[in-house]
């Protein structure tokens, strides 16, 4: 008998997918941003790097889940439930890390522009994520114990 097969890594998969995508996003938003400030020779904001990396977090949540679903070793018969369960919050996940990445985008832009407002924008990155952060906890507390 075959146990423990879990969601087969689909939570994980999916919500890398969305980091993949966010820190995509922020990353070309930050090299633009940088390319203006060297082109003003203005020094270019370290700092930025905080909303590139920002959407990272979630592909750690798809792995916490992702365990989560193999340690439960639900009955075999449930292998269908369990991966259109771990596939639904992968995509739930990974469409958070996409979206943080793109309010990432636009922050690195307007820090690099104004040099003001950090903290504004890492608030909204933040409850974007606490969108991936439902999505884990209340998975997770959703399986039988």
């Amino acid at each position: 008998m075959v146990a423990g097969l879990g969601d087969m890594g689909l939570s994980l998969s999916l919500a890398a997918v969305g980091s993949a995508l966010g820190t995509g996003a922020a990353g070309m938003a930050a090299i633009g941003a940088w390319k203006k400030a060297f082109m003003q020779n203005k020094m270019a904001p370290f700092i930025l790097i905080a909303f590139v990396g920002a959407p990272l977090s979630q592909t750690i949540y798809g792995m916490i889940l992702r365990n989560a679903i193999i340690t439960a070793n639900l009955d075999p018969s449930t292998y269908g439930f369990q991966i259109i369960l771990g596939a639904a919050a992968g995509i739930a996940m990974g469409m958070s890390a996409w979206m943080q990445g793109r309010a990432g985008a636009n922050a690195a832009d307007a820090l690099a522009e104004t040099g003001k407002g950090f903290g504004n924008y890492i608030m909204v990155l933040g409850v974007i994520e606490t969108v991936a952060l439902f999505v884990m906890v209340f998975v997770m507390t959703a399986l039988p114990q």
